[in-house]
């Protein structure tokens, strides 16, 4: 069974904590995270570029000179792509590149993200992450305890204003909850910060 240490909000060591095995102790299937990545960063284009054909470019609707007898080669249109001001041809247009990924593989690959962090000693557990008012200074004061010097993910249990909006201006620092959380987030955070109740969670939905 996989542990990892716990630690409390001033960044004392408390003991461990133990992890399911289901959950955070599997080998990380890299093909799978490599897939759930790439879905994500797929989903998150807006899809909305746009080019003018040419029967959208203002102008054209006159032949440009007669069809014989000129010496030019035959034009319909000023508005022919190889016309300057004319239409862009086979260009992109307005589409959607959202797909979805099979439930079992979502799972694995957030199990296996899960396992990649506990492996790679690049996860902490927070006996409790709360706060009594809005203060950055206390995130930052967290985050210099724990030794965390790269970007860090902090992972709550529900939504929680003051923690999210205290840690919403330190560069390199997201939040997220249970609930919202990606594979690409928590790849791309070098730490991964979590709170004991977050864990349960996980472990009740990924077990």
């Amino acid at each position: 069974m996989p542990k990892v240490k716990l630690y409390d909000m001033t960044g004392k060591e408390l003991g461990t904590k133990d992890l399911s095995e289901a959950v955070f102790g599997i080998e990380p299937n890299m093909a799978v995270l490599h897939e759930a990545v790439k879905n994500f960063l797929a989903n998150q284009r807006q899809g909305t570029q746009s080019t003018l054909t040419r029967t959208e470019v203002a102008g054209g609707g006159r032949k440009p000179w007669r069809q014989k007898g000129t010496g030019h080669a035959r034009q319909g249109s000023t508005r022919a792509p190889h016309w300057y001001h004319g239409g862009v041809a086979l260009g992109p247009k307005p589409r959607d590149y959202s797909y979805s990924l099979n439930r079992k593989v979502k799972k694995l690959a957030f199990r296996s993200a899960f396992s990649a962090k506990v492996k790679d000693n690049e996860m902490m557990v927070i006996d409790q992450i709360t706060m009594d008012e809005y203060k950055t200074k206390d995130i930052v004061k967290l985050l210099n305890a724990l030794g965390v010097e790269k970007k860090a993910l902090i992972v709550l249990p529900e939504v929680n204003e003051k923690v999210i909006k205290s840690a919403a201006n330190i560069p390199g620092v997201k939040t997220a909850v249970v609930g919202s959380l990606n594979v690409y987030d928590i790849l791309n955070y070098n730490n991964f910060i979590i709170a004991a109740e977050a864990v349960e969670k996980l472990e009740e939905v990924y077990a």
